[in-house]
This record gives structure tokens, sequence and C-alpha cells, in this order.
């Protein structure tokens, strides 16, 4: 059945006549009684009762107009939803976040966005940094925020943030009225750290390592405000990006940045690659994008 011959047989019924009909469809009489005839065919039922002279109809007739009220209603209203669509109106995005970044950044970037689009969803799923990438992967989620490097065979990625560990420790260690640590200064201290299943959790054994030591871990958490309140009691010290200073406000705990060692925390935004993206996918991406500087946001210059 194609749209235009149900179109016709609506048009006739509704005007009444094949005449008003054709002057409003601005096609020929003729034309219109093709078309019917032609859905009468196709469905195997007469839908006009012709031996009358006005338009008269038959009881499949009226089956047919009321359900095709509903089918091109339903025409109209895809078309305005595809509108919408396309017009970034409309949708719900899923991103995956671990638990610190989307504390760090996900409110500024649904604020952001919901100025410009109040009608697109946003949902937020937290998982390790480790996890995100499998949600993307398997298509779980839309996009996700993940610590760098990751597998860039598999995902698209684009540069989002870029900061600096510091030492976090309770004002009252030793080391605490220095302006600056060497993390082998730390090799005997307890360290309180992420789970297994967060990037951060690797972050820092590897860092530990690279300058001759293994870390002595006293407590794994996957929450970065659980992990402040244990060096709040004095329970350890910890490894956090600088972003952290400016969330936390615990008086117990100093900041102390890191002298002879560089190992930037660098996040970016990634997703699955050769897989379909919504319009409000994309225009969250570019959003998002519009705010980064010469490709990584420097946290420490905000």
């Amino acid at each position: 059945m194609e749209l235009r011959d149900l179109k016709a047989f609506m048009a006739v019924v509704e005007q009444g006549s094949f005449t008003k009909a054709a002057n409003d469809s601005f096609v020929s009489q003729p034309s219109l009684s093709k078309s019917i005839k032609k859905l009468e065919e196709t469905l195997q039922v007469e839908l006009l009762n012709r031996s009358t002279r006005k338009v008269e109809l038959t009881d499949a007739g009226s089956i047919v107009f009321q359900q095709g009220q509903k089918i091109l209603h339903a025409v109209q209203e895809l078309h305005i939803l595809l509108d919408d669509l396309l017009n970034i109106k409309t949708g719900a995005i899923k991103l995956g976040i671990p638990p610190l970044i989307g504390t760090l950044f996900f409110p500024d970037i649904a604020r952001k966005f919901h100025q410009l689009y109040p009608e697109v969803h946003l949902e937020l799923v937290e998982r390790g940094a480790k996890m995100v990438e499998m949600l993307v992967e398997n298509g779980d989620v839309d996009m996700g925020i993940v610590v760098l490097p990751t597998d860039e065979r598999k995902f698209s990625v684009q540069p989002f943030v870029e900061d600096q560990f510091f030492v976090f420790m309770n004002e009252s260690h030793p080391l605490a009225k220095e302006d600056s640590i060497a993390l082998k200064d730390l090799k005997n201290e307890t360290f309180i750290i992420f789970a297994e299943e967060f990037t951060l959790h690797d972050y820092i054994i590897k860092s530990c390592k690279s300058v001759g030591f293994t870390p002595i871990v006293g407590y794994k958490s996957s929450q970065w405000d659980l992990i402040l309140e244990l060096v709040s009691s004095n329970l350890g010290v910890t490894l956090l990006p600088f972003s952290i200073a400016a969330k936390q406000t615990n008086a117990n705990v100093r900041t102390i940045p890191l002298h002879q060692f560089h190992m930037p925390w660098r996040l970016g935004i990634i997703t699955k690659k050769n897989t379909y993206q919504s319009y409000a996918l994309k225009q969250l991406l570019k959003t998002i994008g519009r705010n980064t500087e010469n490709g990584f946001i420097p946290m420490r210059n905000k």
C-alpha cells in the first residue's frame, strides 16, 4: 500500500466529492480514481459504494478511513519527531564517567548543555575508568570520560582535561609544612588509594614504582571524599589531581605539590569508532570541545 493512494482516498472522503478533492490536491479526477482503485486492489476490498452519486463508504471503507487517519497522523508525527531530533530539541545521552571525574566535571557539563538544549536528557553512569571503556565498547553508553592513554584502535578520542597530581596528607604530618615533596620521600608512608577497577589505582602504584618503591596500601575506596576523610583521620596519605583541592574543604588536609616528578593526569572523551552517533551526542561533543584550550583544559590555570 502506498501513502499516495491512501491520501487520495482520504481526501475524497473528507471532501465528500472527487471534484473538490481533485481541486484541493491539484490532481485530476481520473488520477484520484486510479489511486483509489489501486488501493482497493491492494487491500482486496471495495472502499466506496459506486452505485450512488455522492461519496459513500462501504463497511470496509469505514475501517480503512478510520485507520487511515491514524496512519497519516503517525506519519506527520514522525516528521515532527525527526525535525526535533535534527534540531537537537529532544533526545537522551548516556555518559559513562568515573565517580571522581563525574564529581569534578559533570555538573558543569550538564549545566552548560542544559542551557542550550533543555529537552535533551543526560544520564550519568558512574563506573571506574576501566569499566567505562568496556561500556563504550559494548554500546551500553554513548560516550565516556576516561584517563588517557586509551586504545585508539577501538575509540575516537577527544582531549578534555590535563591536571597534575598532588600529595594530600594530614596537617599534623611531619612533611605537611613542606612547600613541595618528592614522591620517593613517601616510600615509608601508608597510602590510601582507589580500588583496582579505577585507573588511578594503577597510576599510583606505577608512579611509586617508577621512583624505586612499592607503596604500602592501607585502604582502598571507590569514593574520593572517603579517601580524604581517611587522610583527615591521619590514617595515610594519597595522591589525587590538583582539581580535587578546590572541592575538598577539610581543614585537617594539606595539599602539597610534587617536585622532581612530572606525570600529568590527562582525561579524554571516548566514543566507539565506526558507530552511529545521535545528533544530540554530536552536539554535546561539540559543546564540550568548545570549552577546551589547545586540546586540554589546564586545570591549574582555571
